[in-house]
């Protein structure tokens, strides 16, 4: 989100893969900065503007420093802006585990690891940027406990005016403002939830050692939340804070000098009864069975069917306030909430529903905060096997798509590209888990391999993590943490066409030199298009990194 710098900042970030300037490369090594498993398929890109005299490339293994495997590096039929000459490599063949780089003559890559577990700290890293979005007294970390007195004034249409406050403390800030949404909110925590559910050994894990598995521990975090702002049966708080957040400067966040000043907006339609009934009805399952909590997986469970049971008599869509996240329909989240009440009740009515819903939201072929459709398709396929179909078509079209391109792109760059490209992804591992079927292996690893620095900047969107990655991303936090913010997924590249809408002001343009007349990206403190991370983002992210991941 948009808000002013106080000052100007100059950045300067060293770039690719090698210690030398770009001006001085003659060509540019990609590939997945972290490393592989030892059966992943494994290949990298090579951008140059002049065709290669070298047809080898070669890995060296950093421990004994020696060549352990080489092979044929292969024209790409596509090239990349004013790279018009771009290769392949391929090295699936090498399965030993340690520490590795690629060389092509006299360049290098960064170093790699294959290995079982090289995809733990990637997700525990994702985990720790929820910590960081924390609002409220639920023990955030890198800053202190902050608005505290959500909210004093309530903004509502409907005709129950009777609250004149609310308790509306907890959740997570979306994004790098200071703003809460219920519906990303709800989208999230259905995510977390709904990962854990898929394989509670890999998600399962409890690195505080307090006997809630983290996931679950950053879950309740978003079903407090999302109770509270179930403020009566016909009514939630969809928003707190408006767009005034972004016309104060920086600050932390306990620091906000609006702290009394953040208004919540209210709302009912049925997008939004959709995901609030999935979301609830799950959390009921998993507290019952997980921790025998009858009480709270009752109150959830309660809270959902009361919900659902209007849905009917409500609107089609409720317009956010901000207009920051506004769905398109409501079939696939209405969807997704009935066969949740139905996996929770097992009342065929529900079932009824969730098929009529289910169809009418037919394919998306995308990936977002509204376009979610194959969670319900997912969970009803268990149900009712046809309900995969719609799943592979969209598959089917991130595989096409991924073909036409250097970089092997699932989906078309967007606002949010990089979540995008990991929902082309989860979509792939989830047909995976229905049928068996190992189709699609190259779609996943080629959109998990995208983030991680098989891309035109060399860059692996997620900070912390490779060699070289964000250090100025759009968020007020690591604006006075020196940049740090753990696991946070920059949004990566977008379309010039989107990008030239809105007035930015930058300092740095340290990969200028690799965007395109049709996409850029931009490492700036300012650039909230290109290199904000959002909750639903990083959600998406730890599902996929999630399922790379061994914790045996």
């Amino acid at each position: 989100m948009n808000f002013i710098s106080p000052c100007l900042i100059i950045s300067i970030c060293l770039l690719f893969t090698s210690n030398i300037s770009p001006q001085e490369n003659s060509f540019y090594i990609r590939l997945n900065q972290v490393g592989f498993l030892p059966d992943d398929m494994k290949s990298g890109v090579i951008l140059s503007e002049e065709e290669i005299p070298l047809n080898e490339f070669a890995v060296i293994d950093q421990i004994i420093n020696r060549k352990v495997y080489a092979g044929e590096i292969r024209k790409s039929d596509n090239n990349y802006s004013k790279f018009n000459n771009c290769y392949y490599f391929d090295f699936t063949k090498l399965n030993d585990t340690g520490k590795f780089i690629i060389t092509v003559g006299n360049e290098s890559s960064f170093p790699f690891i294959i290995g079982e577990d090289v995809y733990n700290s990637v997700v525990d890293s994702l985990m720790l940027f929820f910590r960081i979005q924390r609002c409220g007294p639920t023990h955030p970390l890198m800053h202190k406990k902050c608005h505290l007195s959500d909210v004093s004034t309530i903004i509502s249409s409907a005709l129950d005016t009777s609250y004149s406050s609310v308790d509306v403390t907890g959740g997570w800030h979306d994004a790098g403002d200071y703003i809460k949404f219920f519906s990303t909110s709800a989208l999230t925590t259905y995510m977390l939830l709904f990962a854990y559910e898929f394989d509670k050994e890999k998600f399962g894990f409890d690195n505080d050692n307090n006997n809630v598995p983290d996931i679950l521990e950053e879950a309740k975090v978003g079903l407090d939340w999302l109770l509270r702002c179930n403020i009566s049966d016909t009514l939630f708080v969809v928003q707190v804070q408006d767009l005034q957040d972004h016309a104060v400067g920086w600050r932390l966040p306990e620091n906000d000098s609006l702290q009394f000043g953040r208004p919540a907006f209210t709302g009912l339609s049925k997008n939004l009864v959709g995901i609030y009934s999935a979301v609830l009805s799950l959390a009921s399952r998993i507290w019952n069975e997980k921790f025998l909590s009858d009480e709270f997986a009752n109150r959830c469970l309660t809270s959902a069917i009361q919900k659902y049971s209007i849905h009917q008599n409500i609107n089609d869509i409720d317009n956010i306030h901000t207009a920051f996240y506004n769905d398109k329909n409501y079939y696939g989240k209405l969807a997704l909430g009935a066969i949740e009440l139905y996996n929770a009740t097992g009342i065929k009515n529900y079932l009824k529903d969730a098929v009529i819903y289910g169809d009418s939201a037919k394919q998306d072929f995308w990936w977002s905060w509204g376009d979610v459709n194959s969670l319900a398709h997912y969970k009803l396929s268990k149900v009712i096997t046809r309900f995969g179909d719609y799943i592979k078509s969209n598959i089917n079209y991130f595989n096409a798509k991924k073909d036409s391109s250097v970089f092997n792109e699932g989906v078309n760059y967007t606002w949010g590209t990089t979540t995008s490209l990991l929902g082309s992804a989860l979509q792939a591992i989830l047909y995976k888990a229905l049928t068996g079927s190992k189709q699609f292996d190259s779609l996943i690893i080629l959109q998990r391999d995208y983030i991680l620095g098989r891309n035109p900047w060399g860059l692996s969107f997620i900070n912390g993590i490779g060699e070289e990655y964000p250090e100025h991303i759009h968020s007020q936090i690591a604006f006075f943490k020196n940049g740090n913010l753990p696991g946070a997924l920059s949004a990566g590249g977008a379309p010039v066409s989107i990008i030239n809408k809105y007035e930015i002001t930058r300092s740095d343009s340290s990969f200028s030199c690799f965007n395109s007349q049709a996409v850029e990206y931009f490492d700036d403190w300012n650039d909230y298009i290109t290199n904000e991370a959002t909750i639903f983002g990083n959600a998406t992210a730890l599902f996929v990194y999630g399922y790379f991941s061994n914790r045996k």
